[in-house]
């Protein structure tokens, strides 16, 4: 069924090719009249998308002044290799990322040594011996990230039924992007009066809904970082969100240097261009022509 505003999209078409024929007065006025109700149309949709966020069932993650949100900004690559070890020891029990090498952690948070030593602490399907039978082999830095289950059945009777999310790209698929899933991972609280969590379920007024099925992971000193930096909740939440959004965007950095090298070159060729359009331009703006009257 046709909404309003295709209804409306349809007739103006249809105007349009009559007036293109016809070109009369009258058709000027109803095309005026259409689109007030087009205009109208888009304002009371307006309306409703506005209202249905404002009556989401969970609570909007506040604005964070992330460092890499500046448009210099690079990523913290520290914070990315501490993330990286809360997604290790916390999050790879029941999340995968299955579209993160061992050899993408090379030159971001790890040396190319590091990286092999991390993908040989797991062993992978080898090749069938002589007999028939599977191997199995030490990882190396083209193998992916493991996956905790060997499938989407195995994690879902581990987890109650719920299907733990691949993060890969977790950071772009949600609304607020880093702001949600850090408030999401320091958003378990007591359900407040009146609210009641079915068993099995912890409140987080951040989750859709405020009953999430993974219970909260991070503890103060859950975790002991390599270069010494306090485990808090806070400083684990925000060093593995800064994790997540480079597994997400893996050329944040790249992109951004891309981008001030194109503002600085197309600054030098505006200079160049208004330079050569003025000494093109400049004969003929100059000339003078002059009429005289035949004697």
């Amino acid at each position: 069924m046709a909404t309003g505003a295709q209804v409306v999209f349809r007739r103006l078409c249809k105007l349009y090719s009559s007036s293109s024929t016809k070109g009369t007065t009258a058709s000027f006025k109803m095309s005026s009249r259409y689109f007030g109700t087009l205009a109208a149309a888009a304002f009371g949709s307006g309306v409703v998308l506005t209202s249905l966020v404002a009556s989401d069932d969970a609570v909007h993650p506040p604005k964070y002044p992330w460092d890499h949100k500046g448009v210099f900004s690079a990523l913290d690559h520290r914070s990315i290799r501490r993330g990286y070890q809360v997604y290790k020891e916390v999050c790879s029990a029941c999340h995968s990322m299955q579209y993160v090498a061992f050899r993408h952690l090379v030159g971001v948070s790890h040396t190319e040594e590091e990286a092999r030593a991390l993908a040989e602490e797991y062993e992978y399907p080898g090749d069938i011996d002589e007999e028939g039978n599977p191997t199995t082999r030490q990882g190396k830095l083209s193998d992916y990230f493991p996956n905790p289950y060997p499938n989407e059945e195995a994690a879902r009777a581990a987890n109650n039924g719920a299907l733990p999310p691949d993060l890969t790209l977790i950071v772009l698929a949600r609304h607020g992007e880093e702001d949600y899933i850090f408030s999401l991972l320091t958003g378990y609280y007591d359900p407040p009066a009146g609210v009641e969590v079915r068993e099995g379920l912890a409140y987080n007024p951040y989750f859709p809904g405020g009953a999430i099925g993974m219970p909260q992971q991070l503890f103060d000193g859950g975790i002991e970082y390599e270069d010494g930096t306090p485990a808090t909740v806070s400083q684990m939440a925000k060093d593995v969100t800064t994790f997540l959004r480079w597994s997400a965007d893996p050329k944040h950095d790249e992109r951004k240097r891309m981008g001030m090298k194109g503002v600085i070159i197309l600054s030098l060729l505006v200079g160049i261009t208004l330079y050569w359009k003025r000494q093109k331009w400049s004969l003929l703006k100059s000339r003078k022509i002059l009429y005289y009257e035949r004697p």
